[in-house]
């Protein structure tokens, strides 16, 4: 009687969580457009993708809102760092999990939890005196596309690679027997049994990492040159729509300061489509 009085109140909790949790998600959305409407009525839609460039005023007739570079170069600096870091970040999880002794693991499993804490600003520190000035001796400027995508691949890495270690870890232990009576091979226990087990726990790695990518602010705006362009080659310069943000928030007015609440909905669409193809993938592996 207890135990089921227990888990009402649990369920109870969890359930007004979920609900706090969702009402905080429909007030940063409602905050977003109403702050960010003034600049859409007086802009409209097509400008945000046909004006010239990005100059904004404090009037929407006298400036240039185009934000397609900018949601072009956040895209790819957290495509290429995404792209980068899944396998890394995998072939750790698996090293640890499968193929280093125990204490090695440990020691590695700690250095990668030390990775996952260090601030943003220190690895655009690292990035800006030491990555910069290499990638300006093969090609100048050397802040560019590359820089930043390098930077972010370092810094979700170590989120990914622990949820995935953390998948690894939770597939039962009844799978791997069968799979050693069956007679499999260490690789092939982890690529027909392991991976398939634990795709869920490693998907959701990777939507995290993406997340922490595509909102990353301080690294990106160190690293990345911040010259609105469509990036053409990994060695531009590119302004992400976050570093767009934080460089003009601080002086906008108007219109432009609403054309920057644009930029932050544009993020929020992002995360929403992203969560959106999990939920979808998500579904799909249920019913696999």
């Amino acid at each position: 009687m207890s135990r089921s009085r227990t888990d009402r109140w649990l369920l109870v909790g969890l359930r007004a969580s979920g609900a706090v949790t969702g009402a905080v998600v429909l007030l940063v959305i409602a905050f977003l457009l109403i702050e960010s409407w003034p600049a859409s009525r007086h802009v409209g839609l097509s400008r945000w993708i046909t004006d010239p460039s990005w100059y904004p005023t404090s009037s929407a007739a006298d400036g240039r809102f185009n934000l397609v570079p900018m949601l072009w170069g956040t895209l790819a600096a957290a495509g290429i760092a995404v792209a980068l870091a899944t396998p890394l970040a995998l072939l750790s999880a698996v090293f640890c999990r499968f193929y280093a002794p125990p204490t090695i693991a440990r020691f590695y499993r700690r250095m990668i939890q030390l990775l996952a804490g260090i601030p943003s600003v220190v690895y655009g520190l690292w990035g800006l005196t030491a990555l910069v000035p290499l990638i300006q001796h093969f090609r100048p400027p050397g802040t560019s596309l590359l820089a930043g995508a390098a930077v972010l691949t370092l810094m979700i890495l170590p989120t990914i690679a622990l949820l995935a270690d953390a998948a690894l870890a939770n597939v039962p232990g009844d799978h791997l027997r069968a799979a050693a009576a069956a007679g499999l091979s260490r690789p092939g226990t982890i690529r027909g049994v392991v991976f398939p087990a634990a795709r869920a726990g490693i998907f959701t790695g990777i939507l995290l990492g993406t997340g922490r990518a595509i909102g990353e602010t301080m690294a990106v705006l160190m690293v990345c040159g911040n010259i609105v362009q469509t990036p053409t080659s990994l060695f531009d310069p590119i302004r992400t729509l976050t570093a767009n943000i934080a460089l003009e928030m601080a002086y906008a007015m108007g219109d432009h300061r609403s054309a920057l609440f644009v930029s932050g909905l544009a993020l929020m669409a992002i995360v929403i489509a992203l969560v959106a193809m999990a939920d979808r993938i998500g579904r799909g592996y249920a019913y696999a």
